[in-house]
């Protein structure tokens, strides 16, 4: 139910996160180049060049992901292969960026970075169980792949002999 909802914000979010990305180092890139800042003698033609290449490779990075969680929510299955592995690794940039983000700009930043954590987290959690009936927690067997009905499941011994 919660599913493919938290699947389109996560998209939604990666992709607004994507462009913003892109369009900040951007104009860092353009104010770089602008006033010819030099940082310990390095080129500023390079520098601005660097921050432009950079923030569109992290920009189309974060828009891959959005892709990624777009098609779990249009699918509505899981990730596999290498769309749970982006979908993992953007995890993780996400927790090292909150970690970054608190002393650098403060804690409205980290807590963006924490919810969109939680979204891409939320997304892959719901996704990794299956169940046979297809809704979460129900308990009860559905049919296996071949359409028959799978074996009931004994209940836990209780340790009485």
């Amino acid at each position: 139910m919660i599913r493919r909802p938290v699947a389109v914000v996560t998209a939604i979010v990666l992709f607004a996160e994507g462009l913003g990305i892109a369009l900040l180092q951007w104009f860092l890139g353009t104010v770089v180049d602008r006033q010819k800042m030099s940082l310990a003698g390095l080129d500023p033609d390079a520098m601005s060049l660097s921050s432009k290449a950079g923030g569109v490779v992290f920009g189309l990075y974060f828009v891959f992901c959005g892709v990624v969680a777009l098609l779990v929510a249009v699918r509505d299955r899981p990730a596999a292969g290498l769309g749970r592995v982006v979908l993992i690794s953007v995890a993780v940039v996400h927790g090292l960026l909150g970690a970054l983000t608190v002393g650098l700009v403060g804690w409205g930043a980290f807590v963006f970075m924490m919810v969109v954590l939680a979204l891409v987290v939320l997304t892959l959690m719901t996704y990794d169980r299956k169940t046979g009936t297809g809704e979460p927690g129900t308990g009860e067997s559905g049919p296996d792949e071949e359409g028959a009905p799978a074996a009931p499941v004994a209940p836990p011994a209780t340790g009485a002999s």
